[in-house]
């Protein structure tokens, strides 16, 4: 899930509107790991897929287009995650013209990150997405999309993860965090307190929107404000009157320490936590877990990578990112 990629496009770069239209241990692990390959071992589809996989994630971990602190910030929250999944995630084996991409004149750029569960039936994990996008505007200015998304299967109740950051200027940042729920609240009053109430996430969000440079941010989707958490962090941070150089010590001495903190309480308390799931319910999670993923590729992304890509690369990204969420 991702923050509604039309309304930044349309309200914030003021576009006109589109047209219609990853070797894998047998048990998984929450601990760091590391896959070594053997210098002496001969090639195999295994050893080519990995290969592909370092190309990719090299290629994906550059983040070319943002600041030191911003990329300094996704890179620590993807190693993060990585890291601490361990042999539970396959290697990204997307095609390398998808892996990265780029249109015809180089004005739009994007690179993707897709790392699979290897075994569902011992791993809570369904698969994780990173991506970044820069698209250069007529204007001169640019517009830097990053984020990271962390997706639990069936197995678990267990909110998702979502961290983006949006930035249309060098003094303007919309920053989104959360642990959307995969359950009613409302019904479920033990859901809220295990994963919002007693992780504190509140203290986090207030903290961030106490900053004078900080407003909140509503973003004009009424889907995408009905699926994240009570305790959602949706902020835009405007430093035009002191400059670059505050919004990147933003990044790295607020939003940093706060997203790394929200991320391994995710990791701890959602990918690596022990929860008991009745059979029923496990239809009712792969039902609505379907729909956002669904939404995902319709609202985010469907209407505005032809646009940006042209449509068969657009149509060939957004079947790859189809098939991982069909499986």
């Amino acid at each position: 899930m991702a923050v509604n990629f039309r309304h930044v496009l349309h309200t914030t770069l003021l576009l006109p509107p589109p047209p219609p239209h990853l070797w894998p241990s047998p048990l998984p692990s929450c601990k760091p790991t590391r896959t070594k390959l053997s210098a002496t071992s001969s090639p195999s589809p295994s050893s080519t897929q990995m290969e592909l996989h370092t190309q990719g994630r090299q290629k994906f971990m550059e983040f070319p287009f943002v600041s030191a602190p911003h990329r300094e910030l996704m890179v620590d929250l993807v190693s993060t995650v990585e890291d601490r999944l361990g042999s539970q995630l396959l290697p990204c084996t997307l095609p390398p013209d998808i892996q990265h991409c780029q249109n015809q004149n180089g004005t739009a750029q994007a690179s993707l990150h897709i790392r699979s569960a290897h075994d569902s039936s011992t791993s809570k994990v369904d698969f994780i997405l990173g991506s970044w996008l820069h698209f250069a505007l007529p204007t001169g200015a640019a517009l830097n999309i990053t984020s990271l998304s962390a997706y639990l299967n069936p197995s678990t109740d267990a909110p998702n993860l979502v961290v983006e950051l949006i930035q249309s200027s060098p003094t303007s940042l919309i920053f989104i965090l959360d642990l959307p729920p995969r359950k009613d609240p409302v019904l479920y009053q033990e859901y809220l307190q295990t994963f919002y109430e007693n992780t504190k996430l509140e203290t986090r969000r207030q903290m961030l929107e106490k900053l004078p440079e900080v407003q909140p941010y509503v973003s004009s989707s009424l889907y995408l404000r009905c699926v994240l958490s009570p305790t959602a962090i949706l902020i835009r941070i405007q430093t035009e009157d002191s400059g670059p150089e505050r919004l990147e010590e933003i990044i790295k001495d607020q939003l940093h320490p706060v997203a790394k903190e929200v991320v391994g309480i995710w990791v701890d308390h959602c990918a690596c936590g022990e929860r008991e799931v009745e059979e029923e319910e496990k239809a009712y999670l792969k039902k609505r877990d379907q729909i956002i993923k669904r939404k995902t590729i319709e609202i985010d992304l469907g209407t505005n990578f032809p646009r940006l890509f042209g449509p068969e690369l657009a149509g060939r990204v957004l079947g790859a990112i189809q098939e991982v969420y069909d499986r």
